[in-house]
């Protein structure tokens, strides 16, 4: 059974890249899309034609980044949700729990309000919300050590109290420069988008996912143990304490990666490992994978139909992706059959 819906997820995930990218504005047929990516990928003489112009830009440029860009992200932010939901035992925790996802807005509210990065460049609010999502887990993980080991609970209120601080420092900034501009600018990223997706992310983006998630495949013996409590690992005679702080730096990696190339973007974390735990259980080794390739399927036709529900327009993706997973969500926690891990 298992086997079997991990082949359908390969080959779902392969069959919503190919279909992903004959969405869009620009009214394109199936032949000349599929004839970009074949000429740019094999450099056949007969499709030649479609080495330059509008349709070549648009497919190569524009389209088919963006798709492999929601795939690396919706990957990485199912798997940040496992991981984070063993890290601190918790069922509702999720990538941005911790204080990160208020880390990474703050970082990107200083860049739009008072300039702070300008130096560099086109990237300024990205490199500076990657900065605060890493700065936010580093301090998450600070606090939880003092006064002894960081447990699952002092993980928890350590980001709770450091969420409460970076946001009313974003709010504080936004009130004081009184820029509305500005401010529409900091709602825009913080509803995450897409749109700016470019090879050059792509090519960051997707190498750092793919490596933090074969290394959180290995470790899923460790991430089963911790569902069980520090207790009983110590008994058993490990010490979840390192890493706990180890799971925790790498995905705040990928967090942080992903808030620099589509900004906030919730529930993907949240709701994705719920809905694997449902029909397979608790059992790591088959909870990261499933998750990875359903959490990338997912966004990526959340992405398509942010772009074709508002014709001429495009929706905020954290926006649909939120009206989608909260109802999700509300319906999983009412269930009565479903607890943490899947048991009942």
């Amino acid at each position: 059974m298992y086997a079997a819906v991990l082949i359908f997820l390969i080959l779902f995930l392969v069959f919503s890249v190919l279909a992903a990218v004959t969405f869009g504005n620009a009214d394109l047929s199936l032949k000349d899309v599929y004839s970009v990516i074949l000429y740019k990928l094999f450099h056949i003489k007969s499709l030649a034609a479609y080495g330059e112009g509008a349709i070549h830009d648009v497919v190569w440029l524009i389209r088919l980044p963006r798709v492999l860009l929601a795939l690396a992200i919706g990957m990485a932010l199912s798997v940040c949700g496992v991981v984070m939901q063993a890290i601190v035992q918790n069922p509702l925790a999720d990538p941005y729990v911790l204080g990160i996802s208020s880390g990474a807005s703050l970082g990107a509210t200083l860049a739009i309000m008072l300039g702070i990065g300008s130096f560099l460049g086109g990237n300024s609010v990205g490199i500076c919300a990657f900065i605060g999502a890493m700065l936010t887990s580093f301090a998450v993980i600070a606090i939880a050590n003092m006064g002894g080991k960081a447990t699952s609970a002092k993980l928890i209120l350590a980001g709770m109290a450091i969420s409460a601080v970076c946001s009313a420092f974003s709010n504080f900034v936004i009130y004081i420069t009184n820029d509305k501009n500005a401010a529409t600018e900091v709602m825009k990223w913080n509803m995450g988008s897409l749109a700016g997706a470019s090879w050059a992310r792509v090519g960051v983006m997707l190498p750092v996912t793919l490596v933090c998630v074969l290394l959180f495949l290995t470790q899923y013996r460790s991430l089963n143990l911790m569902l069980l409590g520090d207790e009983v690992s110590i008994t058993l005679g490990t010490d979840l304490h390192r890493l706990r702080t180890v799971y925790l730096v790498v995905a705040s990696v990928m967090i942080g990666f992903a808030v620099y190339c589509a900004g906030v973007i919730g529930f993907v974390g949240l709701v994705i490992p719920h809905v694997v735990r449902i029909l397979f259980g608790t059992d790591h080794s088959r909870l990261l994978p499933l998750g990875a390739l359903l959490g990338a399927a997912f966004l990526i036709w959340c992405d398509v139909a942010c772009r074709v529900i508002l014709k001429n327009s495009e929706m905020p993706l954290g926006v649909l992706v939120s009206i989608i997973g909260a109802p999700c969500f509300i319906y999983l926690l009412v269930k009565k059959s479903y607890g943490f891990g899947g048991r009942k």
